[in-house]
């Protein structure tokens, strides 16, 4: 900080020793205070905390940017994916943006299985990020600031389930030039993407058979898979806490996955994340009728 202030102080020729000085500390607190709304103070909600978080220091016009809705949560509290599973329902924000940006769906990392026996449910404890892109469509003014805001609602769950509400706000200066990352948050959106399903690789193929009281959702691929999970996007159509047995060659894996006893229609495509260790995929995979046995 003095190296800092002695290259500022230098650029102020013509100004007297005080005022120079006083000009010196206003511009260092404005840029702590420019890195510091990256993530903005955090709100208290039971048994954790929620933010907004950005990406990048600052907006330029005309150019989309990454928010996040940030949660941290106390040892064995989880919040919920997009498909909840057998309980719960995911987090969901109302914005209040400037006029010309508009909040996109919220991103979904790979949820974990969080067993609440008998039932299964998916979703995210600890600490966990969900990206939400902003469209920037028209020409916000330049050297102003503007406040995003939103209102979110979710339930947060361990034995018991909490009804969880806060008011978030983020303010960031709007710039001309490319934004700067924020040294803040970085890391948190780094571990975000890492988690986001990918789409399977073109030279992969998924398939899905309908067998009466089971699916079977088979993945060919160009390497070994030897563990992995699904989990469905759409609600009741598969038993979220019934065992997966998985049978898995060279090329391929094939999962069978017991039917939801409450599913009342078929099924045409099967969507959601396949789950491996290091990496998911998003599945959307044609359901066909089971070949009908040959009898002799």
């Amino acid at each position: 900080m003095p190296g800092e202030l002695t290259i500022l102080s230098s650029m102020l020729p013509g100004c007297p020793q005080t005022a120079r000085k006083s000009i010196v500390l206003a511009l260092s607190l404005a840029s702590m205070m420019a890195s510091v709304r990256a993530e903005e103070h955090s709100v208290s909600i039971p048994h954790g905390t929620v933010a907004l978080a950005s990406e990048q220091q600052s907006i330029q016009p005309g150019r989309e940017f990454l928010l996040g809705l940030l949660f941290r949560l106390e040892p064995g509290w989880h919040i919920y994916w997009v498909n909840p599973g057998d309980s719960g329902e995911p987090p969901r924000l109302q914005w209040r943006l400037p006029a010309g940006l508009r909040a996109g769906a919220i991103e979904w990392p790979a949820p974990s299985r969080l067993p609440v026996p008998p039932l299964l449910d998916y979703g995210y404890e600890g600490e966990v990020l969900l990206p939400v892109r902003i469209q920037n469509t028209s020409g916000l003014a330049v050297g102003t600031a503007v406040t995003l805001a939103a209102e979110m609602k979710a339930i947060v769950c361990r034995e018991v389930c909490i009804p969880a509400k806060a008011q978030l706000s983020l303010s960031l200066p709007v710039r001309a030039e490319r934004p700067g990352k924020s040294a803040e948050t970085l890391a948190l959106f780094a571990a975000a993407r890492k988690a986001l399903p990918k789409p399977v690789p073109a030279s992969w193929r998924a398939t899905a058979k309908d067998l009466g009281d089971n699916f079977e959702l088979s993945v060919h691929a160009t390497k070994p898979i030897s563990q992995a999970w699904f989990a469905a996007l759409d609600s009741l159509v598969i038993e979220n806490a019934a065992p997966q047995k998985t049978v898995s060659s060279k090329t391929e894996i094939r999962l069978i996955l017991r039917k939801s006893n409450q599913l009342l229609k078929p099924v045409s495509r099967l969507r959601g994340v396949l789950v491996l260790p290091q990496a998911a995929y998003v599945i959307d995979a044609p359901v066909a009728a089971a070949a009908p046995r040959q009898h002799r």
